[in-house]
């Protein structure tokens, strides 16, 4: 049965609110590293995670677990604990001892009541407490050694739970402070505090943590991070990020979109520090007018008139003229001075196809984690400022596959994959190209190493490089040979290389001649930049 206890306010209990969007985001740099959702809350409340425009870091389960143990050992080493029960043991042997003198004058030494007295006091006892308590019984004849003895009995709860700390922790205290019964007893408290606290923190239950316990061990942050900790999942669920799916819990498309979101707000983020005019522009494609902006059309322009604006100055014109004579017929006559071409801006709609190289070295130095960025925030700017764009990603190692954005944030390298099957990932490509024609299919490949995999004859190869350096011959060759299958059918690939090693750039040198894209080296952290400018470059500019 849950029970509330209530207290008096002290202005240390308010609330914490976790920023759902914060935590997403912190929920997100997990799943760029190929952590699936389960493993990536789990691993945040283990180990705790930053969240923007919060004065501290929120600690995880394993930190608070630190503290706490850190608690516990600076009392150890404070106090020692050996002489704790001493005050209460010299309360009873006093009380005993007048007990003793006046069963003496009242009975003898040799009397029944004497013997009966003595047994008791003198039998073997495990601890202090089993000796107050063979007299639970007994009616003492020493007022006053009775009214200390019912003292001490109302005492015996507390002295066996002090006894049996003792047991388990005495050897633990070293330190150079006495402790008396009742400081004893404090450090007992809070040490049975601190173990109840790390026990319930270690397997996960949060529901009979107190955060106000929590604060009195071991701060305010302390606190606070307990909060957010506790309330992370509930807060993403109501802010509508997480859901239950059949395989346990997932992100939601309003996740994702503001995932993809904060890849392309990085990506641009990272556009901006560069310097101007580091790409071209190809100015093609089909217009599409700005409303708001026109201008006076000019001799030998392509006359895309504005309509309203150029029979709005006919109109203003022939206002202007008044009472002058005309040929009497109906309407208006347009005069050229009259006409307002409309602004446009040129943009390609464009079939692309992202190749995500997922073999075992794209986990090397953060290459994976860039790449992934990347796709995300590349699906974000084409479903938001380019949604007639067809833009379709697939992952490649030993084998290739399309992946849909609702799995790109999750998806990881493959761990047991160290080929790479860049023709496979070509046939798909082309595949996707084929079923969603357009005027400027490109391929974009994003890899660290030339092909070690490929099909021949319907059947699956691989082929590890010969010698040092060296290349995998046979697989270049069937990639080159899907290249120009690809060319044929009009599309453009762009390469970008993770790696500059020479096996690789003189592959990717190859393709290029075949193909002529263009091939580009980039560290992970340049990756964004090189991707966000070389797909605006290719869809947008504006007329002046």
């Amino acid at each position: 049965m849950k029970s509330i206890v209530y207290g008096r306010w002290d202005g240390s209990q308010r609330e914490f609110s976790l920023d759902a969007a914060g935590a997403l985001d912190a929920l997100s740099n997990l799943l760029m590293e190929g952590l699936d959702v389960e493993e990536a809350l789990a691993w945040m409340r283990r180990h705790g995670f930053e969240l923007e425009g919060l004065d501290m870091r929120v600690m995880g389960v394993e930190e608070l677990l630190n503290e706490l143990r850190e608690e516990s050992d600076s009392l150890a080493a404070r106090y020692r604990l050996d002489g704790a029960a001493d005050e209460l043991r010299r309360r009873l042997e006093g009380l005993l001892d007048r007990e003793q003198r006046t069963l003496r004058v009242a009975h003898g030494f040799e009397s029944a009541r004497m013997n009966d007295f003595l047994t008791r006091r003198h039998a073997e006892t495990a601890g202090l407490s089993d000796a107050i308590e063979q007299f639970r019984d007994y009616a003492f004849e020493d007022p006053r050694a009775g009214e200390d003895y019912a003292e001490l009995a109302s005492e015996l709860d507390r002295l066996r739970e002090l006894e049996d700390f003792l047991r388990r922790w005495e050897s633990r205290f070293h330190g150079s402070q006495p402790a008396d019964y009742e400081k004893a007893q404090q450090i007992r408290e809070r040490i049975e505090a601190i173990e109840e606290l790390a026990s319930n923190l270690e397997q996960g239950n949060f529901e009979p943590i107190s955060p106000g316990d929590l604060r009195g061990l071991l701060g305010e942050d302390a606190a606070r991070s307990f909060v957010l900790l506790r309330d992370l999942e509930s807060r993403l669920r109501r802010a509508g990020y997480l859901r239950d799916g059949g395989d346990g819990r997932e992100l939601t498309p309003r996740a994702i979109r503001r995932i993809g979101a904060q890849a392309l707000a990085e990506v641009y983020g990272a556009l901006r520090k560069d310097r101007l005019g580091g790409h071209e522009t190809d100015v093609r494609g089909a217009a599409i007018p700005r409303p708001d902006e026109t201008r006076p059309f000019e001799f030998g322009e392509p006359l895309d008139l504005d309509i309203v604006r150029t029979l709005l100055n006919s109109v203003r014109r022939k206002a202007a003229r008044g009472s002058e004579p005309d040929d009497g017929r109906p309407g208006f006559r347009l005069s050229v001075e009259d006409f307002v071409l409309r602004e446009c801006d040129f943009s390609t709609q464009t079939t692309t196809v992202l190749l995500l190289d997922m073999s075992w070295s794209m986990s090397w130095a953060g290459r994976f984690p860039a790449a992934k960025r990347v796709a995300l925030a590349l699906d974000h700017l084409i479903r938001t400022r380019f949604p007639r764009d067809q833009f379709f990603i697939v992952g490649f190692s030993t084998r290739a596959r399309e992946l849909t954005i609702r799995e790109l944030p999750e998806v990881t390298w493959d761990p047991g994959d160290p080929f790479t099957n860049l023709q496979e990932g070509l046939m798909v490509a082309e595949r996707l190209i084929a079923r969603h024609p357009s005027a400027s299919p490109q391929v974009l490949v994003i890899t660290d190493g030339q092909p070690t995999a490929y099909f021949a004859g319907g059947q699956l190869r691989v082929e590890w490089p010969t010698g040092f350096g060296g290349v995998s011959p046979r697989a270049v060759v069937a990639t080159l040979r899907q290249v120009r299958r690809i060319t044929r059918r009009g599309a453009t690939i762009n390469t970008f290389m993770l790696d500059d090693a020479p096996e690789l750039v003189g592959f990717v040198e190859r393709m290029t001649q075949i193909n002529r894209g263009r091939a580009l080296f980039s560290s992970p952290a340049q990756l964004g930049s090189y991707m966000m400018v070389d797909y605006l470059s290719g869809q947008r500019a504006r007329r002046s």
